[in-house]
C-alpha cells in the first residue's frame, strides 16, 4: 500500500506573482495579484486584483517587492499560499 503512494505523483502547484502591499503581520504578508481576463459578454479585458495571504517565514518580504509565491496546504483560515522567492525589491 505504501508503494503506490510513493508513486502517484502530485499535481502541479500553482505558481502566482504579485506586489507585497502589506507586511504588519508576523510571519504573514499580502500580495496583489492582477489577472487580466476577457469580459464574458463584452470580450473586452480587464484587470481583475486578487489579494493572496502568504506565508513569509523569515519575513523578509517588505512593502512594494515583487514575489513569486506557490500554492501550499492551508496554513491558517486565510493563508494558502508560501513565498517562493523576491523577484524585485521596492526602491
Amino acid at each position: 500500500m505504501a508503494e503506490t503512494t510513493e508513486t502517484t505523483e502530485r499535481a502541479q502547484r500553482k505558481v502566482r506573482e504579485g506586489i507585497v502591499v502589506s507586511d504588519k503581520m508576523e510571519n504573514t504578508v499580502v500580495i496583489a495579484v492582477v489577472e487580466r481576463v476577457r469580459h464574458p459578454r463584452y470580450g473586452k479585458t480587464v484587470q481583475q486584483t486578487k489579494k493572496l495571504y502568504v506565508h513569509d517565514e523569515k519575513s523578509e518580504a517588505k512593502m512594494g517587492d515583487r514575489v513569486r509565491v506557490i500554492e501550499t496546504r492551508p496554513l491558517s483560515k486565510l493563508k494558502r499560499w508560501r513565498l517562493d522567492e523576491i523577484l524585485e525589491r521596492a526602491r
